[in-house]
């Protein structure tokens, strides 16, 4: 690259720039708590305002392209070198994207999304509670089931192919390429790697701030402590230490044993909420939903709450503009992860297997932590709605968890998952951003890492104080809008990619056939007597009349003879067989063998 790099690796021209963006970001809203959260809200109105239908429209188009490239010619292309096998098994592979897929995002919102629909419905839905309750997990599924994954697909696809195709490094301008040529190295390559980079920080952000609403609301839950903003202060602070512990320590192996031990008790976790509660009805919801999803998903994802006026803005911005504003965010970090464990596969299998098992274990988590909590409403106690319709996001899943047996062990383990994909979260998060700050260093320097973690700790911090939950939405809204054209370049940078390899195999492919032609028809390009190939149809008679005796041409006769038929002299005429092209013309000296 032609960003100069200092002694320490980065590349000032990302670092600073995104560095400098987010403590004057959260300087601010930390400083001036008040203003920052009108400031933010009259930006998140505008947004809305303004931009509500690029998002739906965007977030739709990126899923139509993602099936589209997976399942058209380019499907066949390789992320990697020809001889290329995959690095993972299927099977570690799958287990692999079932890890990205789970967050403290699905923990928060397991029971309070599906529970906040059915209380209170999308401006226009109306009916009985079963029918409000099957518009509740259709709408979480939308939100949580292929728009978030093709919207990593477009970005982890562009990177796998640049990755392990073209042997870039792992950073998000090389992404653009093909697209932009030698810009990539300059300014313009620097801008799209701090824009990524401001937006990996500020979805990174934005799950651990809901992440720590959730344990504090845990801990409340569990009669330890009483929940104030001053202790969600703390338990970022003791969380972010845990996080600088694993990051100075360089267990690799430690997190990702980390990791495998939370999949394990999600796993442990869901199954047995599953058996515990209303099996058959979360079995039947699971079929139910899945299928009532799939006959609405085009309704749905085109909906912008276009006659509700005021109201449906507010939802929108509640619910679907954030969540589309929280993936393009959170992008860049999947995106990054699912390239780097996808080398060797085609792009239909990455496309098949990055939008299908991770939203298939989206929607049977939804459907069983939400179907448990709306069983609750529905046929339980319930209890878990406010009288004014109001549903306490953060505290919903504990409130679910009393009621079932064991409810404060699962509650402690609830708590317990939440810290650990906090903390998994964040150490990864720092490993992302530091590459990208550094032009695609797999292993950036400590410090850089450690700068990262505090960044996000300290604008979670900042969001928390400026508006809370609120504030988290608006951030992850905000900054999706510069990196959504980002996506949208990387969209047509693959296009131009994929395209050029395609044309470059069929030409690869048109001259093998013709090099080895003779052997299928016996039409040598460039036979083994020296004849050069026929060019045109004008040659072919030319050498056809070369070989055939002015005698034995054949004529026309005017008087019907059929020119097999004797001549006058009892000469037989030419029947009308093609001599071998072969052969060397009857005038053409024969070489003296050997």
């Amino acid at each position: 690259m032609s960003a100069t790099q200092s002694k320490t690796t980065i590349h000032r021209w990302v670092f600073w720039p995104a560095a400098s963006i987010v403590i004057v970001f959260a300087s601010f809203a930390m400083i001036a708590p008040n203003t920052a959260e009108s400031l933010f809200a009259s930006i998140q109105g505008a947004i809305v305002g303004y931009f509500n239908w690029y998002y739906v429209l965007l977030a739709t188009a990126l899923v139509i392209f993602s099936l589209w490239v997976g399942f058209s010619k380019f499907g066949d292309i390789k992320l990697g070198k020809d001889d290329d096998e995959p690095e993972f098994s299927l099977g570690s592979w799958f287990s692999l994207l079932f890890a990205a897929g789970m967050g403290i995002g699905l923990v928060f919102y397991g029971v309070s999304e599906p529970l906040s629909h059915y209380a209170s419905p999308k401006p226009g839905v109306t009916g009985s509670p079963g029918d409000l309750a099957q518009q509740a997990f259709s709408q979480t599924f939308l939100h949580w089931g292929v728009h978030a994954w093709s919207i990593y697909v477009v970005i982890g696809l562009a990177l796998a192919y640049a990755i392990h195709r073209r042997g870039r490094p792992v950073s998000i301008r090389w992404a653009m390429e093909p697209l932009l040529g030698q810009r990539v190295r300059g300014g313009l390559g620097n801008l799209i790697d701090v824009i990524a980079l401001v937006g990996t920080i500020f979805g990174v952000a934005t799950s651990l701030g809901l992440g720590v609403l959730q344990i504090s609301a845990g801990l409340e839950s569990a009669g330890l402590i009483e929940s104030s903003m001053f202790i969600d202060l703390v338990i970022i602070a003791v969380v972010t230490c845990f996080v600088l512990f694993s990051v100075l320590s360089g267990v690799g192996k430690g997190m990702k044993w980390l990791s495998n031990t939370n999949l394990i008790l999600a796993a442990v976790f869901v199954v047995f909420l599953l058996v515990v509660g209303p099996t058959q009805f979360l079995l039947r919801n699971f079929v139910q939903s899945t299928g009532n999803y799939l006959q609405e998903f085009l309704g749905m994802a085109f909906n912008v709450s276009a006659f509700s006026g005021a109201e449906g803005e507010a939802w929108q911005s509640t619910w679907t503009t954030f969540y589309w504003g929280w993936w393009m965010s959170w992008a860049p970090f999947v995106g990054i992860f699912i390239a780097r464990i996808s080398k060797g596969r085609t792009v239909r299998q990455f496309v098949s297997g990055v939008i299908l098992v991770p939203t298939l274990v989206t929607l049977l988590w939804f459907s069983i932590l939400g179907g448990t909590a709306i069983y609750s409403e529905l046929s339980g106690p319930g209890g878990l709605v406010g009288p004014d319709g109001t549903v306490d996001a953060a505290g919903a899943l504990f409130a679910t968890l009393d009621q079932l047996p064991a409810g404060a062990v699962l509650t402690i383990g609830a708590i317990l998952m939440i810290v650990i994909f906090f903390v998994i979260s964040a150490d990864s998060g720092a490993l992302v951003m530091g590459m990208i700050a550094t032009g695609g260093d797999v292993e950036p320097k400590n410090w850089i890492r450690i700068f990262f973690t505090l960044a996000t700790a300290l604008l979670a911090s900042a969001l928390l104080l400026s508006g809370g939950l609120e504030a988290l939405k608006t951030a992850a809204i905000i900054i999706a809008l510069p990196f959504s054209v980002v996506l949208i370049l990387i969209c047509f940078s693959t296009y131009i990619a994929f395209s050029r390899e395609v044309r470059a195999y069929e030409k690869a492919k048109r001259m093998a056939f013709v090099d080895h032609i003779g052997d299928f028809y016996g039409l040598e390009v460039d036979g083994p007597n020296g004849i050069p190939p026929l060019a045109s149809l004008r040659q072919l008679t030319a050498r056809l009349r070369r070989q055939v005796p002015a005698a034995r041409r054949p004529r026309m006769d005017p008087f019907g003879h059929h020119p097999g038929q004797s001549g006058a002299n009892g000469t037989p005429e030419y029947d009308g067989a093609l001599p071998d092209l072969a052969a060397p013309p009857p005038d053409t000296p024969a070489e003296p063998q050997p």
